[in-house]
């Protein structure tokens, strides 16, 4: 299905039908599948971690190999229908039910914006990251990588820059946390064992993972990228699917390697429960201040990449209310995170009343989204071309479907306990 020139493409108009070959072809393909492991990997995730394997212990190998099973079923359906299609999230939504699109677009967009603004979101992450590394005021710190992420998007050839941007920081993150995972010495032995024989299973942890790695915009980052760089139809299948798989395994690699680096930390009779900060705790604790700034290093790296996912992928959102917008979509992108930038330096955090709606809002868009796109691969061939989507997979998706209704219902469950 061809799709409107793309000024952010990094492939010509006549290649968005997934024509798209060869080193470019290569290189973009290995952008997408890092941007949506980097999206996932942001300040949130790392706290997530450290918190969670100073609960669980050595037992929380088993929540993570459960979530990525679940995580790699949901992004090979994703990705194959969004990739088949050549049609982004929302523009399959609006064929399915007239309207739906605009109203995924508004969430996906909203909380994009929210968790780029909060302190311990995206730019508030790189704030943090700055000062642990070099002792700055974070708010500077948040200023100043704000301005990084703007000039990715205003090179002019900003899908590749992006696409390079987020291969070497996510490389260079897995390569800083793999160090610490040796250095700490955890007990390599206890986590593979309690991987598949765990001495405690915590469902309600587990589905926070899942809903943490593929929630939000995150769902998209990576299958909505391959739409722009004309890797599409089903001639692409085959890598399609690598590219969704292959994402899914670096975001697990690198949440194996952190959660080794603490459990080798409290295992050592470290307390993270309840301490401010409990990843940089971890990293001092285990390395001195050596092991602070790199920290400050890896939390820099995980939230300027989470920037760039957040805002790239809310723009492409974006772009199905005017073409205008589609157009000038490389400038919409830099506009977004100004507004980001703007409003934390000002504010310094979001208005707590905003976080928790965003977080309500953000547990919908994942069954919400998904489920449209299992109709599509159940119910509307026509939109895929007429490729025969694989039922095994399609009815998969279904049952994770389900599961990500769950996900919504303790995501409100949880906002409403709050808001009391």
């Amino acid at each position: 299905m061809t799709q409107a020139p793309d000024p952010q493409a990094d492939t010509p108009p006549a290649q968005t039908t997934g024509s798209a070959t060869g080193a470019a072809s290569k290189g973009a393909l290995l952008g997408a599948m890092f941007l949506m492991a980097t999206s996932a990997i942001g300040p949130g995730f790392i706290t997530q971690t450290t918190v969670f394997t100073a609960e669980l212990g050595a037992a929380f190998a088993f929540a993570i190999l459960v979530s990525i099973i679940v995580d790699i079923a949901v992004q090979l359906n994703v990705w194959r229908v969004i990739g088949v299609s050549g049609m982004r999230a929302q523009d399959l939504a609006n064929r399915v039910i007239p309207g739906f699109g605009y109203v995924l677009a508004a969430l996906v967009v909203f909380g994009g914006l929210v968790f780029n603004i909060g302190n311990i979101g995206n730019i508030g992450g790189t704030g943090l990251g700055v000062n642990a590394m070099l002792g700055a005021d974070a708010k500077i710190g948040g200023a100043i990588s704000a301005l990084v992420a703007i000039a990715i998007f205003v090179s002019k050839k900003a899908g590749v820059a992006m696409d390079r941007i987020v291969v070497v920081l996510g490389v260079l993150m897995i390569g800083m946390v793999a160090y610490a995972a040796v250095a700490t010495n955890p007990p390599y032995g206890d986590a593979l064992t309690q991987t598949v024989l765990p001495d405690k299973v915590d469902f309600l942890i587990i589905t926070t993972l899942i809903g943490g790695t593929v929630g939000g915009y995150i769902t998209y980052a990576g299958a909505h990228r391959i739409v722009d760089s004309g890797i599409t139809g089903p001639e692409r299948v085959a890598a399609i699917s690598r590219g969704s798989i292959t994402g899914i395994l670096v975001t697990g690699v690198m949440r194996g390697l952190l959660f080794l680096a603490i459990l080798g930390v409290v295992v050592g009779g470290v307390n993270l429960v309840g301490v401010d900060n409990p990843p940089a705790v971890a990293f001092e604790a285990a390395l001195g201040e050596a092991g602070l700034r790199l920290f400050g290093i890896i939390l820099w790296a995980a939230s300027i990449t989470s920037v760039i996912g957040a805002s790239y992928t809310s723009v492409s959102f974006l772009t199905t209310f005017n073409e205008t917008i589609n157009k000038h979509r490389q400038w919409v992108v830099v506009l977004f995170i100004l507004i980001s930038a703007v409003i934390y330096v000002s504010l310094g955090q979001s208005p707590a009343t905003l976080l928790i709606l965003a977080g309500a809002l953000n547990g919908l868009i994942l069954p919400f989204g998904f489920g449209i796109l299992i109709w599509v691969a159940l119910r509307r061939k026509d939109l895929l071309g007429g490729y025969d989507y694989p039922k095994w997979l399609a009815y998969i998706g279904l049952a994770i479907f389900v599961l990500t209704i769950y996900l919504g219902y303790q995501s409100f469950s949880g906002i409403v306990d709050l808001w009391q």
